[in-house]
């Protein structure tokens, strides 16, 4: 009978500490969903978020774009890689696993022009249930996982063979053919990759040569620099076909950036203008391109000297050097400055978000008001966007300086919110011109993302190295950022062009421009993804 009891308690015991495991697992489980649940949640909104900022053409990219964007974009990743590591730590908890909810979003098929390579792994050779041998196939599951091969070296003999005549006894031989650079070693397609980690992954020769040898390729940096220079010499037919249209628009946007050069002992401050061409807003079919130049200051003189000979619209900031460009007896014309509303409510939104102004706040409110009209005509034509405007954003435009002079009567000049509100009413002809014209745009944004990675760039390469650093990175800054507004692959545009380039006589160079190429070798690729 005692034995009978210890076996009852022993049982009893085990049967409570299974429940326990089982509620313990339970909660585990119910933990674990709901840390699921609400990741996917954050997940799902953040993506909305950073997908509607990167829709949204207008506004300042300063506060309301580039720095939220960076800081959605971030919170997104550490959610993500929290969640895939959560999910690995679960996946061991069989209870966990069970209950995990399952992820709906789907995946993207891998790329179906990718090499494939199939691993078959070894099939039984007996039923695992009654041994038996006779096993008949039924079908198969494929699980695909994408690999990376390291890049390859190969150096391409080119062979030239002689002949004699018999006959005559003369020697012949094929000609040389032509390379990207003179007496150079380096192919196209390393050309190609050398240039883009320079100018569009900001990476210093310095660096890409320790990354050379890193895999067994001896390249020092100034024989990388002399293959840039030559490359930059050789593009250079293009950067002129890019300057001369450009400068064959009606309307361009113009802005400028710091660019720290290496000076004796120091570094001075240089500047990169460009010059952009985008017709898109108002309906133009000619393609869009942007055209860089490099000064060592920031001297009027310059955007003087880059437009000489040019006079159309100019659309850009209230930096006091376009101003000679609108002065009356100019030749060939006057250009006609138009201001940017993304500049003039910047002063406003920073005071509105920072110290939370009413005034501040009512600006902006009405300043998007005609950001939300002006959207709905982006890319009409010149004629329907002017009707449009005269119709229905002059009265907003005509409403908001009545108000913001108004207002400015009643507070001090030196008040911060007057002083945001007088950026605009000092300048209200250059700010109220597109209610004119139906081609200006009502920001400079186009200009100030030509630039953009320039100023992520800064903070990589740390200086030019020289004026002529300045120069070559203005000449293929005006080449990669040109193939990306067309939406090509700079690289592979870059690796075709400097493959072609030399055997293309100059009446048919236009051809090699971004919006004309058509790649011999590289079928669809020219798309960048």
């Amino acid at each position: 009978m005692t034995g009978s009891m210890d076996d009852m308690t022993v049982l009893r015991a085990a049967l409570a500490a299974a429940e326990a495991r089982a509620r313990a697992a339970e909660t585990r489980a119910t933990d674990a969903e709901a840390r699921a649940v609400s990741a996917e949640a954050q997940i799902a909104h953040l993506k909305h978020l950073i997908a509607r900022m990167r829709q949204d053409r207008f506004g300042a990219s300063s506060e309301r774009g580039r720095r939220l964007l960076n800081q959605l974009e971030l919170e997104l990743e550490e959610l993500e890689t929290t969640q895939a590591e959560d999910t690995s730590e679960n996946a061991a908890d069989p209870a966990v696993r069970a209950t995990a909810p399952r992820n709906n979003r789907g995946r993207q098929p891998l790329p179906a022009d990718l090499p494939r390579e199939r691993v078959v792994l070894p099939a039984p050779t007996q039923c695992p249930c009654c041994g038996g041998t006779r096993l008949s196939k039924l079908g198969e599951s494929i699980t695909e996982t994408l690999e990376v091969i390291p890049r390859q070296f190969k150096v391409i003999q080119t062979v030239r063979e002689k002949f004699t005549c018999r006959d005559c006894e003369s020697i012949t031989q094929p000609p040389a053919p032509f390379y990207p650079i003179a007496r150079g070693r380096a192919g196209p397609e390393l050309l190609a990759g050398i240039l883009c980690d320079k100018y569009l992954q900001h990476l210093p020769l310095n660096r890409q040569s320790d990354a050379f040898a890193r895999e067994g390729i001896d390249l020092d940096t100034s024989t990388l620099a002399d293959w840039v220079g030559a490359c930059t010499a050789t593009l250079a037919p293009l950067n002129a076909l890019i300057r001369a249209h450009v400068l064959a628009a009606q309307r361009l946007h113009a802005d400028d950036t710091t660019v720290p050069v290496l000076a004796k002992g120091r570094t001075v401050t240089g500047r990169l203008w460009n010059y952009v061409r985008d017709d898109a807003p108002f309906g133009g079919l000619a393609p869009p391109a942007v055209w860089f130049r490099y000064s060592r200051d920031r001297k009027g003189e310059h955007p003087a000297d880059h437009l000489t000979g040019w006079t159309g619209i100019l659309q850009s900031d209230a930096y006091g050097g376009y101003t000679h460009l609108a002065k009356p007896g100019r030749q060939p014309a006057p250009v006609v400055p138009a201001g940017c509303w993304a500049h003039g409510r910047r002063g406003l939104f920073k005071i509105a978000e920072k110290d939370k102004a009413p005034l501040a706040i009512e600006a902006v409110r009405r300043i998007d008001a005609i950001f939300d009209a002006e959207r709905a005509i982006n890319g009409s034509s010149a004629a329907h966007r002017l009707d449009i405007r005269k119709e229905s954003i002059a009265p907003l435009v005509e409403e908001l300086l009545d108000w913001m002079r108004d207002t400015c009567r009643r507070m001090s000049s030196k008040n911060p919110v007057a002083q945001a509100m007088n950026y605009i009413l000092r300048r209200v002809d250059t700010f109220t011109v597109f209610l004119e014209d139906g081609r200006i745009c009502l920001t400079n944004n186009a200009a100030e993302r030509a630039i953009r990675s320039i100023a992520l760039g800064r903070k990589a390469w740390l200086f030019a190295g020289s004026d002529r650093g300045g120069e070559r990175a203005a000449a293929m800054y005006s080449l990669v950022v040109t193939c990306r507004i067309n939406e090509v692959n700079p690289q592979a545009w870059l690796a075709d062009v400097l493959a072609r380039i030399n055997d293309t006589p100059n009446p048919r160079l236009h051809e090699l421009l971004p919006w004309h190429w058509k790649p011999i070798a590289q079928g669809e690729n020219n798309i960048a993804a």
